[in-house]
This record gives structure tokens, sequence and C-alpha cells, in this order.
């Protein structure tokens, strides 16, 4: 891909979030931030809601695809924030989960914002900012199931339980005991569509991914736990950024930075409230 520096938007960015006007001098000199020239690439499943998601319904917070498509959803409106913090383009890719890394680490994209979660073995491959996003891991189950009652990760025992593939959804299945792991699944339309033709018991999300679905499936419903009771993992996502490109990651976590807690939980409700049904 065709390269620019982005020297000058990090010092811009840097200078404004300085305390004091002495700060400005320590700012650091760039030279390797690149991206697209006048855009910034990021990668996502558009199909994550109300992460990401794909429609064909132009609106203030679309992003067009393809002739087509628009994505929306709470990553297009971050990455959103970031493009136009760069003073850039902000251009969509639309990648199956298991390309994301590939695609940053062939330049084919800059950023992965995709409800992403940074583990050990991502951090060989990435590096990643700070959370942008927190939330809890809960149960999906139908609504007319007596597990709609379980307490415990354990009442789950014995229960035919999916996850996505490649995610910590499908990892966290076996802190169950006894638990009958389903073959994950690629996508999470998938998924919900397995667990309303009844082939399995339950699904594990993120609690605002699940919202959206049970907004739009009603048969479905939401099983939290109390602490102790549930998973043992985390639920913040981060941005990730090639492995070294440490100006990148830098200038959009200073764009983070910048973005108050409230702030990004109403941008969770309006993405939630937004969320196509056939999601």
């Amino acid at each position: 891909m065709k390269k620019i520096l982005l020297g000058l938007a990090l010092i811009l960015i840097m200078s404004g979030c300085a305390n004091n006007p002495s700060d400005q001098s320590k700012t650091p000199e760039t030279s390797s931030m690149t991206v697209e020239e006048g855009q910034l690439i990021v990668g996502m499943e558009c199909n994550y809601a109300p992460f990401n998601w794909t429609q064909i319904e132009e609106n203030d917070f679309t992003v067009a695809i393809s002739e087509v498509d628009f994505a929306d959803g709470y990553d297009v409106q971050m990455a959103q924030m970031i493009a136009d913090e760069l003073g850039l383009e902000l251009v969509v890719k639309k990648l199956a989960w298991e390309g994301l890394i590939p695609a940053l680490n062939a330049d084919e994209i800059d950023l992965i914002i995709a409800g992403m979660t940074e583990t050990p073995d991502r951090a060989e491959s990435a590096d990643f900012t700070s959370p942008y996003y927190e939330s809890d891991m809960v149960m999906i189950v139908r609504a007319d199931d007596a597990l709609v009652d379980a307490t415990s990760i354990q009442d789950f025992g014995g229960k035919i339980v999916m996850g996505q593939l490649n995610t910590t959804y499908d990892e966290i299945i076996d802190q169950i005991e006894n638990v009958i792991h389903a073959t994950p699944q690629e996508s999470y339309p998938r998924m919900v569509l397995s667990l309303l033709e009844n082939e399995v018991d339950a699904l594990t999300a993120e609690l605002p991914v699940a919202v959206g679905v049970v907004a739009a499936n009603p048969s479905l419903a939401i099983v939290q736990f109390e602490d102790g009771s549930g998973f043992d993992v985390d639920t913040s996502v981060s941005v990730a950024v090639k492995k070294g490109n440490d100006e990148l990651r830098e200038a959009v976590q200073a764009i983070l930075d910048t973005i108050d807690q409230d702030t990004r939980n109403q941008m969770m409700i309006d993405a939630t409230n937004r969320q196509p049904a056939v999601e």
C-alpha cells in the first residue's frame, strides 16, 4: 500500500492532550506511523452487532463497504471518531474474524476495531491500545428453557453450549464442568440460528451482544451471573495495531484517552438501539 507519514497528526493530538504548554516540547517525533494516503483503513467483521454489522440503509453513522452495503455499530462510530481526529477518511474493510490479524500484518488494514480482546497469543502478533469498552460475559438461552433461572455457569453442566470460533467466547466454555462443548461457529448470527433451532442449549456472549440478540429474538433470554459464579474472562476490547507501529498506536491511544466513560456507554446504548431487527 502507498504510505504517508502522520507525524503532524500525532503532534497535534498529543499537544491537544497536554496539561500545559510546556508539555508540548516533550512531544515525541514520529518516523514510522504510516497509513494509506488520506485514509484510515479499519478491519472488522461487520457481522457482530452491536459492535459492528452490515445493513443496506445509509444513516448518519454508516460507512459504505460496497456499492449496496453499509457498516454500522459501536466499532464503526469509534473508528470514525479516530479517523476524524487524525484528519483522515475512514474506510471499513469487511473481513472474516480469522482474517483480521493476518490482514493487519499484511498491511491490508491499519487498525482492527472489531470487539477484539487482547490475549497473550494475539499480543504476539499485534500491539493493542488500552480497552475502549468493557462488558460482562453472559449466556443466551431459549426463554422457555429452565436454564433462564440458572445462577451459576455450573448449572450448564451436561448442556450443549456454543461459542464463536477463535474467540474467548469458545475458550471459556470448558470452565463449565461436564459441559458438552459444541463445535464453534464462525459468525454470531449462525450461532443464534443454532440456538433457535434447538441444536444447542446456550450461547456465550458479551452483554451488549446478548441485549441486541434478545431484542431481535424475543423467544430468547439472557442469563447473568453474580461475581464468583460466572466466567473467569477478560471482556474488555481494544484497538489492534501492527506490531511495532508505536506512533500509530500512541496516536490512537491519545484519542481514546479523550473519550470519557459516559460517552462510551451512551455510544453502546445508541448502537444497540440502531441495530437492525434482522441481526
